[in-house]
């Protein structure tokens, strides 16, 4: 499928990698940078590029380990912070001087609070955002479960889905087909996404690099339950809360403006969260569930409102959309509601 009327795709050596990027608007316009989520690419962002005001130049990158950009390791021990680098290598190799705005959807909205915790920037825009003690294994102050992580990281990828990811399967034979886990997980169950724009993102998704460099990283074995602890490399392990902490926002001198838009019926990060072990083992879908106690389901959008409340009560501006019955990507099953949002917050830190 071409691109959406105004976009354009670009290739560019940067210091780090080489990447693959979108582009809409004028050349000279407000600089506002898109990173997409896990298991995506920056054309997730097409509905927000396309038609934008032409006052505003955006950018949406294929980051690492995913769509067309540079293949190279992800090093989970920095939690999203290659991706942070990444993005801030991009901006210096397009000649970007001033401080860019900054939009993270899910997976990315660590990554971008992790650039703006290391240099300045105009705003942060955070989109059904993993919680910033990172994903599963914690209880609300972030304290982990077990001092090692247990049931984080790359042991917990599906391996029926990640052998589909592998082998580039496009059917809906199988609940762990991409095709089926995007389209009951990325947005919500009552919006349809049109079938040929269903299968650009499927074939977009299929683009990730997979393996323990990639989705879902590598695993160590652990005496707690469920057995399984982060490794050191992929993108799951960058996203356990043994090295994916962003509540340090709130220790910023500069606080940039905050919008944090967040889909009500998201089953991906949400306060019991349909892929994060605490809840699987309280549904009884992992044996062994030591209880609530020990290992309760992730309150991951109270962890959200948490830092972000403590962050407004430190000095800075912060905006909450509750986007009612949007999933977890409200830029596709609410985009002309969420664009509106978006675009006015971005004129207002402008």
């Amino acid at each position: 499928m071409e691109l959406m009327p105004g976009v354009t795709a670009h290739d560019i050596d940067t210091d780090r990698l080489r990447v693959h990027y979108l582009q809409s608007g004028a050349p000279d316009g407000i600089p506002v940078v898109l990173v997409h989520g896990n298991l995506s690419t920056g054309r997730f962002y097409e509905t927000v590029m396309s038609g934008a005001p032409e006052h505003f130049r955006f950018i949406a990158p294929d980051m690492r380990g995913f769509g067309r950009s540079e293949r190279k390791a992800l090093d989970a021990t920095r939690g999203l912070r290659d991706w942070a680098d990444d993005t801030y290598a991009l901006v210096q190799a397009l000649g970007i001087e001033s401080p860019v705005h900054l939009a993270g959807w899910s997976t990315g909205g660590a990554a971008v609070a992790a650039y703006a915790m290391d240099r300045h920037v105009a705003s942060l825009t955070f989109i059904d955002p993993v919680s910033p003690y990172g994903f599963g294994g914690c209880h609300r102050d972030g304290t982990p479960c077990f001092p090692d992580w247990a049931g984080t990281g790359g042991g917990t990828g599906n391996p029926e889905f990640v052998q589909r990811l592998q082998s580039g399967d496009r059917s809906d034979e199988s609940p762990f087909s991409p095709r089926n886990v995007m389209a009951s997980s990325y947005w919500s169950p009552s919006y349809t996404m049109p079938s040929d724009r269903l299968d650009l993102l499927v074939d977009e998704v299929l683009l990730s690099v997979v393996g323990d460099e990639g989705y879902p990283g590598d695993a160590t074995v652990s005496e707690n339950w469920p057995g399984m602890a982060p490794g050191t490399t992929g993108i799951l392990n960058a996203l356990s809360g043994k090295y994916c902490n962003w509540a340090g926002i709130v220790d910023m001198p500069h606080k940039p403006p905050v919008l944090w838009t967040h889909g009500t019926a998201d089953i991906v990060i949400a306060d019991g969260s349909a892929w994060e072990m605490g809840t699987l083992g309280a549904a009884g879908y992992v044996p062994g569930w030591p209880g609530a106690e020990v290992y309760p389901p992730q309150p991951q959008v109270t962890q959200i409102r948490d830092v972000l409340e403590e962050y407004e009560r430190r000095g800075g501006r912060v905006q909450i959309e509750m986007i009612e019955g949007s999933g977890h990507g409200p830029v596709l099953d609410a985009s002309e509601q969420w664009n509106a949002l978006f675009y006015a917050f971005l004129d207002s830190a402008s």
